[in-house]
């Protein structure tokens, strides 16, 4: 593509892959997608956005989804050879059959070498079924979705090529490959956020650093992150640009109901080890010890939610903890309507969206100092994820001091307001026109 001055360009089209996207979404990614698409679309940018599995009832007002496990790729096609020059996975000679075990593959190459079966029944043209899940076979749907990216990169118009997270990366640079378009990846969470140092997943980390290296920009949702990936992965600085997350607006009040006289607190979230969950536990035995009249609750799941259990049943709170499960749409907006605090204790939170949402909902707010989010916020209490002592102190007194409660919730609800989508997306459509009038 020539270079060109895109400031006098009105409509830009950007290709951008995602693994998720609301009302199918386990977390903040999928909420962070629509979000953008919708703020992308009120900056005058199109997107043709592509997921693995799409389930027919997404919004598509804003933005026209793709269903990657629609899509058929034809392997002769010389794309998916250039493809598979910069791509070590891909085996342009391979006569492997989706969906097949190991031996019954090998079973089909013998045939073939034999000449029983002729390799053109096996059949060129082929689709790859996502469940567009995180299962134990993801590394594999990574892979395929980077094959399927490459066919839609081949018949699709566009400008950029924008992927979120890991496991779009792969995918992203595919299309790149094929079209010679700049691609933008955006870090939602890295894997130093994920798991601790010491039990970083290498085979993740690698292909982290792998679309970082190979994006011409890099957006991170905090300048926690993005410290991150320039420290952590070698990325140069100027490759980096910061690009903190906003709040969808509802349209709508949410009606603030509670069904039990005592107080509510509420951690909403993954039960994972990045979430904090262990801290949110230690906290409300502390505050129980001074305040009993007060409920917790703890909306979520994850792996770590069998230990958290256990360890409220340890601490004999049980009677005072509520474990919902995975919540979504209107189930949090009642949650919040029936919550006096809300809190995020974190250990490692590349943005956290769900503060936002809480706030918005005139629930005053607790969050980790370690959490990108704490970049934004006048109007939150901050304070480190290890420290139950000061987080304990600061659920006792937004339960017991109505005026300092009710400061948090309005101001906080102002600073939630101040935080829009559209803005987002004008600053990331400028960074869009930096990339593009430099390919």
């Amino acid at each position: 593509m020539p270079k060109t001055n895109l400031l006098t360009i009105n409509t830009m089209k950007v290709l951008m892959f995602g693994w998720e996207f609301p009302p199918h979404i386990a977390g903040g990614l999928g909420t962070a997608s629509y979000g953008l698409t919708k703020g992308l679309a009120k900056n005058n940018v199109d997107v043709l956005f592509v997921m693995p599995k799409a389930s027919k009832d997404e919004d598509e007002t804003y933005v026209k989804i793709v269903n990657a496990s629609d899509v058929e790729v034809d392997t002769r096609f010389a794309h998916l050879q250039v493809f598979s020059d910069n791509v070590q996975f891909l085996e342009v000679e391979s006569k492997l059959v989706p969906y097949i075990g190991v031996d019954e593959y090998y079973r089909i190459v013998d045939q073939l070498n034999s000449g029983i079966l002729e390799e053109e029944k096996i059949g060129e043209k082929r689709k790859y079924e996502f469940s567009g899940k995180y299962t134990s076979n993801l590394m594999n749907e990574v892979e395929h979705y980077a094959m399927v990216a490459a066919e839609i990169a081949r018949n699709y118009d566009f400008d950029i090529i924008h992927a979120h997270d890991w496991l779009t990366y792969k995918a992203g640079i595919a299309a790149k490959k094929v079209s010679g378009k700049p691609l933008v990846i955006h870090v939602h969470a890295t894997e130093y956020d994920r798991s601790s140092e010491t039990n970083r997943n290498d085979i993740v980390y690698g292909l982290e650093r792998y679309g970082m290296t190979e994006a011409d920009a890099v957006c991170a949702v905090s300048n926690l992150t993005r410290n991150i990936i320039i420290e952590k992965y070698g990325i140069p600085e100027e490759k980096v640009f910061t690009l903190h997350n906003a709040v969808e607006p509802t349209g709508k009040e949410i009606i603030r109901e509670k069904y039990v006289d005592e107080k509510i607190v509420t951690f909403l979230g993954r039960v994972t080890f990045q979430k904090g969950p262990e801290y949110f536990v230690e906290a409300a035995k502390k505050v129980l010890e001074k305040a009993p009249n007060v409920r917790f609750v703890l909306a979520g799941d994850g792996d770590m939610m069998a230990q958290t259990i256990n360890r409220v049943a340890e601490l004999g709170i049980a009677d005072r903890f509520h474990f919902t499960g995975f919540l979504r749409g209107s189930d949090i907006d009642l949650m919040f309507g029936m919550s006096d605090v809300y809190v995020m204790p974190s250990i490692s939170e590349p943005f956290g969206i769900s503060p936002l949402e809480a706030m918005r909902a005139h629930v005053p707010t607790i969050i980790s100092k370690q959490s990108g989010v704490a970049e934004v916020l006048t109007h939150a209490i901050k304070v480190d994820f290890w420290d139950i002592d000061g987080m304990a102190d600061a659920i006792y007194g937004i339960i017991n001091y109505p005026a300092l409660a009710n400061f948090f919730a309005v101001k906080g609800k102002d600073d939630v307001d101040n935080l829009k989508w559209e803005h987002v997306a004008k600053k990331l459509k400028e960074i869009y026109q930096q990339i593009i009038s430099l390919s």
